[in-house]
């Protein structure tokens, strides 16, 4: 019998398993995003799909792990001082966009004829936005450490410290609050304080020290084992504080955020993280419940909808409010416009104080499962139909009939540089780059640069290529290079043409567009490094210079071989450091040659 009980439980490890691996890197590459996928895999293999799982709960509890985890690294990447430049946003712009929420969705709960307490608790929840999506859905899009990415952080960061006083609402909410005294509360918002005054105390000066320790043991695993004690102990001690355990695990890797074993710690972390994170996802999945939906399926789907646009509309307009432009606005509004997993915690709260019966609780808590798997879905559909940002070119000047003797397209910081020894000989240089901020920021060094998109034809005539003694183009994107280069050589085929190129592959490219000139943007720093480490080695200056032009002479050979047989075609002159017979042989050879040297040189000496 415990064999088969163990089998079971294995079939549903493998289930989940299985049903993440397939459906994330699917959706992901539809372009969907990956936590759409763990949620439809969740439905598939849960109860109310295959029923390869049966408690969806019992993951979901596990799987919360996942969210703590993910807490913890972006608290590792907050330093106090930044943080702290934050506090605006967290209890300015959270404070405002949630108390503003509360309010309308308590609003929209009363009006479909709940009672007071029913309608902020309901409203109170969906406010309450789910972390794990929004923040998987920022660094999908890598746009977590922007300024609107960071925005949204700080909201999410005063809604998990929001909710602790919502739960002590709730228990004053409750049939049986008169049973709970002043004393009572005040003794659990002491154990509160005293809980976070001891994480900090012990994130100050005891963690670094401990991590310090445990490295001079070289023991990698006890480090990972740490690592995880680390998390997990100051999840739980906000847990039995009666605060949330991600607020723990934030706090901690905020406190250890300056430590010098922080990068070792985010890498012995993130597997943990990852996984767990998309079991919670599919844990969602698998909590949707079909049949509350199917028999309430008016009042659910009327709900989400209303929930989520009277939310997104009073995130809009707190946004607007405060001055951000309006496409961050929307992009903001549309984000997080769903409820979150704290919701789960607050209604089973408001069910065990009478607020709520079980069948309340249910359809809410489909509501806000329901609002998290719409979200992915909704924000693809707008991330696909959402006008592009318009660019500001206020105060910017488009070329039109500009004369120079060299046209350079594209002016970061490689094209700076070639600008210096170009315009010291005293030939004008006409410049055009399409970014608008970084224009106007150069202008303050003295550089006259000139708005515009360089595969554009008519752009190149107006900048003056078709008298141009030669194009440059700089620009770092390879795509947009090649393109540029076709359309240059189609256009202005008797003016040289120079390329900066990324890498090998990009330059045997532009070499096929037509380009006279290219160097990849790397090689000649790469060429200056590498003879440098031969000097600081102790070879001679003359036999290091000898080293490098060998190697340009093969490594031009190789890239001609290249052009016609494609990338790999030279990998018979590369010098690898896989044969270590080789490796041995020379150095043998080397400390052979030192020998006679040093030899005929004491026989000098003697004569």
């Amino acid at each position: 019998m415990a064999a088969e009980s163990n089998a079971g439980e294995l079939v549903q490890v493998v289930a989940l398993l299985g049903a993440g691996v397939i459906a994330a890197p699917l959706f992901k590459r539809i372009g969907l995003g990956s936590v759409l996928g763990y949620l439809a895999a969740g439905l598939v293999v849960g109860p109310f799909g295959l029923k390869l799982v049966s408690d969806p709960q019992a993951i979901l509890h596990i799987a919360e792990l996942g969210v703590v985890m993910f807490l913890f690294i972006i608290g590792l990447e907050m330093q106090p001082s930044r943080l702290w430049s934050m506090r605006k946003d967290i209890f300015g712009l959270g404070a405002l966009q949630v108390c503003a929420c509360i309010v309308a969705l308590m609003a929209i709960g009363m009006g479909f004829g709940q009672t007071a307490p029913v309608a902020f608790v309901a409203g109170t929840g969906f406010v309450l936005t789910s972390t794990a999506i929004v923040m998987q859905m920022l660094q999908e899009r890598n746009h977590l450490h922007t300024p609107k990415g960071q925005h949204i952080v700080s909201i999410l960061l005063f809604e998990d410290l929001a909710i602790v006083p919502l739960l002590a609402i709730v228990a004053l909410l409750a049939s049986h609050g008169e049973t709970v005294s002043l004393m009572d509360r005040l003794q659990s918002v002491a154990i509160g304080f005293a809980a976070l005054v001891a994480l900090v105390l012990a994130g100050r000066y005891l963690l670094n020290p401990f991590f310090r320790l445990l490295a001079n043991s070289g023991a990698r695993e006890v480090m990972t084992a740490a690592a995880l004690l680390v998390v997990l102990g100051s999840a739980l001690l906000m847990d039995f504080a009666g605060l949330s355990m991600a607020m723990g695990a934030f706090l901690a890797g905020v406190l250890l955020s300056e430590s010098s074993f922080r990068h070792q710690l985010e890498a012995d972390i993130e597997p943990f993280r990852g996984i767990l994170l998309g079991l919670f996802f599919l844990g969602v999945g698998m909590a949707v419940d079909l049949a509350v939906i199917a028999a309430n399926w008016q009042h659910v789907v009327l709900a989400v909808i209303a929930y989520m646009i009277v939310k997104a509309l009073v995130i809009y307009g707190v946004a607007r409010l405060l001055g951000t432009p309006h496409p961050e606005s929307v992009g903001r509004a549309i984000l997080m416009a769903q409820g979150g997993e704290f919701a789960f915690v607050l209604y089973a709260a408001a069910t065990s104080a009478g607020i709520f019966d079980a069948e309340t609780n249910a359809v809410l808590t489909a509501t806000i499962v329901l609002s998290m798997v719409v979200t992915p879905l909704v924000v693809a559909v707008y991330v696909r139909i959402a006008p592009k940002p318009q660019v500001d070119t206020s105060g910017l000047d488009a070329p039109e009939d500009i004369a120079g003797t060299v046209l350079m397209i594209g002016f970061g910081r490689f094209g700076q540089i070639v600008s210096q020894p170009v315009l010291a000989r005293g030939y004008t240089l006409s410049i055009i780059d399409k970014d608008a901020e970084f224009i106007r920021d150069i202008g303050d060094f003295g550089f006259k640069v000139f708005y515009g998109d360089g595969s554009r034809p008519e752009i190149l005539h107006a900048a003056g290529a078709a008298t141009a003694k030669a194009i440059l183009i700089c620009v770092d994107d390879k795509e947009a290079a090649i393109k540029i280069a076709e359309i240059v050589k189609d256009e202005f085929p008797m003016v040289p043409l120079l390329a900066r190129a990324y890498d090998r592959g990009h330059a045997i490219d532009l070499l096929k567009a037509g380009v006279d000139y290219q160097i990849r943007e790397t090689y000649e720093s790469a060429l200056n490094f590498g003879s440098e480490v031969l000097n600081v080695l102790g070879e001679e200056e003359e036999l290091a210079a000898q080293i490098i032009e060998e190697f340009r002479e093969t490594d031009r050979a190789r890239f001609a071989l290249e052009q016609i047989g494609g990338i790999y075609a030279g990998r018979s002159l590369i010098k690898g450091n896989s044969r270590p017979a080789d490796v041995i042989a020379a150095r043998t050879g080397r400390q052979r040659e030192q020998r006679a040297a040093e030899q005929a040189a004491a026989q000098g000496a003697a004569t």
